[in-house]
């Protein structure tokens, strides 16, 4: 038996299950050092009220031999000390508990903070692979897991060893033979504890992939409730939401039982311990050895020393399901990251070159998807100032994702992307990096609308605009028409994902906010497939008329808008062939 154990420790030391716990504890220690002054306040409240429990177990030992006539004493300070040290055991428990609630929930939010703005960071593309449910469960669970685990999970080890050695030497002083009881169900605790280990961590796992489930489920369905409501799919989807709900409850009903056949089996082992000491200090007590506080003491000191066992034991899988919440958060964090390092530079480059406009050159770009299907290959397209560069092409050849590449949110196999204060980009020349977003105003596909005012959403962009430049920018992408007409104007509020606009409306809004931060570069996906064509004509004119040297790019599937614009590029054959005027006139009229 002991051979089959040490060989299946060995084999998950050699699967590297070792050096993966103790990788993901550097990284809880990581987070846990910067608290250490928190997590020693902690312990010093635990250690002061295990002393204050220990000396009430002392004092009402003499108190029952006083009573008993086995010492004399004065009754009435023994049993004022009595009340005293219940009285202070009741305020450092309440001490305990509101430091501990203060302490665990700032060092939640911190972590939570930290760990947030690092997975905004995470490389986009790697990052969009996991479901948002899945992101949340392992921002909030995991997260909390840890922040708890932190403040906890040490000084709980060094208050329960100190309790335990403390209750000890105060048996073994008056009476040795009683330690014996207190040991009596380690045995039993420690084969449970075996047993169960590997069925915690799978359920732990388990638990963490059934959250992401259901969070995923319900976020995506109260944000596509709309959705749902006109295909009649409220049928389908309250099934779903039963058979999820079913597998959960299943889930949760294995962890029960479980839960409950350990707990009985802890429970039986209690009783048995106890009972037996109840015997053994009538026998000590009738035979004169001992006293009947003596007894009591024993009895409560006993109960104390298993519970701390117990205790210490748990510690165990404690660390298991911390370890395997920071190891959830780790698969996120240690993604690549972006590197911002350039921002001063992208702020020099542009604060320069911001009065002239910016040049943006694509040369021979190379991209795939991470399964190895071709995007493009060696394209290349020039934007310049004051111009209106467009894109087209099938759906699913390419546009977005060409986009997201000058954006820097995803990353070419090779080729080049360039900005520059001159056309020939022999000097002054920026390369891309995730700090020239700077650069950029974007309108990507869909409504992006938050909920507040259209003034709180027009200033995520510009903190610091007026409500004239806010109204000037509105006239631009023609949303002025609508919003000068609501009751409360730009103050007018808009519910989630810009509820209560059209879809047309709400895209004039993206585009009003993309130009009130006056980026010398504009980026429209698709902004304008919601609006009829002359308003969509209408805004690219009122763009190419502003004064703002802005080079804009704009993905459309609609040619009717390809007169305005100064070159059309066409994605075909994962290039982007630029188009002469005769191409630009058959695509209009093949329209």
């Amino acid at each position: 038996m002991a051979f089959s154990n040490l060989k299946h420790i060995t084999k998950r030391i050699r699967e590297g299950a070792l050096k993966t716990i103790l990788s993901q504890t550097r990284w809880i220690y990581g987070y846990a050092r910067h608290y250490w002054l928190a997590i020693i306040f902690y312990t010093l409240i635990g250690l002061a009220g295990t002393v204050v429990s220990l000396g009430s177990s002392l004092v009402s030992k003499d108190l029952v031999d006083i009573i008993t006539g086995h010492e004399t004493g004065a009754l009435v300070s023994t049993f004022a000390a009595m009340i005293g040290l219940a009285l202070g055991s009741s305020v450092i428990s309440q001490l305990s508990n509101y430091a501990s609630n203060w302490i665990s929930l700032k060092v939640d939010n911190e972590i939570k903070a930290d760990i947030f703005s690092k997975m905004l960071v995470t490389d986009w593309e790697s990052i969009a692979s996991y479901h948002t449910g899945d992101l949340l469960t392992r921002w909030d669970s995991d997260a909390t897991n840890i922040s708890n685990g932190i403040l906890n999970w040490i000084p709980s080890l060094i208050i329960n060893i100190f309790r335990f050695i403390s209750a000890f030497i105060i048996v073994i002083y008056y009476d040795a033979t009683f330690a014996i009881f207190s040991f009596l169900g380690v045995p039993v605790t420690l084969l449970m504890s075996k047993a169960l280990m590997k069925r915690m961590v799978n359920n732990n796992k388990r638990s963490a992939a059934m959250d992401a489930k259901m969070n995923g489920f319900n976020q995506e369905c109260f944000s596509n409730i709309q959705t749902i409501k006109a295909f009649h799919l409220i049928p389908l989807y309250v099934n779903y939401l039963k058979k999820l709900q079913k597998d959960y409850l299943g889930m949760r009903m294995d962890f029960q039982k479980m839960s409950m056949v350990s707990s009985f089996l802890m429970a039986t082992v209690g009783l048995i311990i106890s009972y037996s000491s109840y015997g053994w200090g009538i026998y000590r007590v009738w035979d004169g050895v001992i006293s009947y506080g003596t007894m009591t003491m024993f009895l409560s000191l006993s109960s104390t020393l298993t519970g701390t066992l117990n205790s210490l034991i748990s510690l165990v899988p404690n660390a298991i399901n911390l370890t395997t919440s920071a190891g959830r958060i780790m698969d996120i964090l240690e993604m690549p990251r972006e590197d911002f390092s350039q921002d001063e530079t992208v702020q020099a480059f542009m604060k320069k070159n911001q009065p002239t406009g910016i040049f943006l050159k694509v040369h021979q770009l190379d991209y795939h998807y991470h399964n190895g299907t071709d995007v493009f290959y060696q394209a290349s397209l020039d934007a310049n100032p004051h111009e209106i560069v467009a894109l087209v092409g099938p759906s699913g050849e390419g546009k977005t994702t060409m986009l997201r590449l000058i954006l820097a949110l995803l990353t070419p196999s090779s080729g080049e992307i360039w900005f520059s204060g001159k056309a020939d980009f022999l000097e002054d020349r920026l390369e891309l990096s995730p700090s020239c977003r700077q650069l950029f105003s974007y309108v990507p596909q869909g409504n992006t609308m938050f909920s507040g005012t259209i003034a709180e959403n027009m200033r995520h962009v510009k903190p610091e605009a007026t409500d004239e430049e806010i109204i000037d920018a509105l006239k631009l992408a023609c949303a002025w028409d609508f919003v000068s007409h609501m009751k409360e104007g730009i103050h007018s509020q808009l519910m989630e994902r810009g509820g209560g606009l059209s879809e047309g409306q709400a895209q004039r809004l993206s585009i009003a906010r993309a130009l009130l931060r006056k980026s010398p570069i504009l980026l429209l996906d698709e902004a304008t497939s919601a609006l009829d064509v002359a308003t969509e004509r209408k805004i690219l004119k009122h763009i190419r008329e502003d004064n703002t040297p802005r080079t804009c790019i704009v993905t459309t599937h609609r040619p009717t808008v390809l007169t305005i614009c100064d070159r059309v590029y066409e994605i075909r054959d994962k290039r982007c062939i630029c188009l002469n005027s005769k191409e630009i006139q058959k695509k209009i009229q093949d329209f």
